[in-house]
């Protein structure tokens, strides 16, 4: 009989988060050598991320950091929520950031490529899913620059980590209403900052699209510029967060409550697990 006990066995499901029969099997073919058995669990483990490559990461969380006149926002994907919400994802997802946020990168290819101590986030990730069982992957990173920052992450279930994540950059001493701003961001979902950001392709398709919707309508010749132009606002009001109705007061606009406060947006974004 192989030279371990429940102690043993304890060790492996502590450090690898493995299951008490996967780790009793792996000290009986380790002959109880507990060093060998982490390595036999970790080789069945990338067997494991293998195959799961093909399959889907819809759930997962967010996270974000600022560092100086930066701060990244991160979104970490698991397969299921069972394994979101697990003590060892989380710890990745600070590993990972930190690592993200340290090296600079500003691309999910520099994020992977990322030293996260003696090997890199993509490595690390790899690691922490064959031992979770699970594919697991770095889906996305945003940097965003800024003298001041607001974080705001939102959870949509209590029992789950944060599933919306905004980082916004700022110029302003009104740090409260910047992370309203942040909070409306993560309801309103604007794609834009200003109208002016808006591709111009984008606009002309949604010009072309509101013209035929009111040619349609038998609308008077003479009036479809401003009907036009019309709904054409309403589209900003959608994308471009400064035009977008104050979710705290629709009777403000977003711009409005900025100027207010003496703010000035210089950036943002924002993730939702995935969407």
């Amino acid at each position: 009989m192989a030279n371990f006990n429940v102690a043993d066995v304890k060790i492996l499901r502590d450090r690898l988060g493995a299951g008490m029969v996967d780790s009793k099997n792996a000290l009986v073919e380790a002959d109880g050598d507990i060093e060998k058995a982490i390595e036999i669990l970790r080789l069945k483990g990338q067997k494991g991320v293998a195959k799961r490559e093909g399959r889907a990461t819809s759930e997962g969380l967010v996270a974000a950091k600022e560092n100086g006149d930066t701060a990244t926002l991160i979104e970490l994907a698991s397969e299921t929520d069972f394994v979101a919400k697990n003590q060892k994802f989380i710890d990745l997802s600070e590993k990972v950031l930190d690592a993200v946020t340290a090296s600079g990168a500003s691309t999910l290819d520099e994020a992977l490529a990322a030293d996260a101590g003696s090997q890199t986030v993509a490595a690390t990730i790899s690691d922490e899913a064959a031992i979770l069982g699970e594919k697991l992957e770095l889906r996305r990173i945003a940097k965003v620059s800024g003298e001041h920052f607001a974080i705001y992450l939102h959870r949509t279930s209590k029992d789950l980590p944060p599933q919306v994540g905004v980082v916004v950059g700022y110029t302003g001493d009104d740090a409260e209403t910047a992370r309203s701003i942040a909070q409306h961001i993560s309801f309103a979902n604007p794609e834009y900052l200003s109208r002016d950001d808006v591709p111009a392709d984008a606009v002309d398709a949604e010009r072309k699209i509101v013209t035929e919707i009111a040619e349609n309508e038998g609308k008077p010749a003479a009036a479809l510029p401003k009907i036009i132009e019309g709904r054409l606002t309403g589209y900003f009001k959608q994308v471009a967060l400064l035009d977008q109705d104050y979710a705290k007061d629709n009777k403000l606009s977003v711009a409005k409550v900025l100027a207010d406060a003496g703010l000035t947006v210089t950036g943002f974004a924002r993730f939702k697990v995935g969407a």
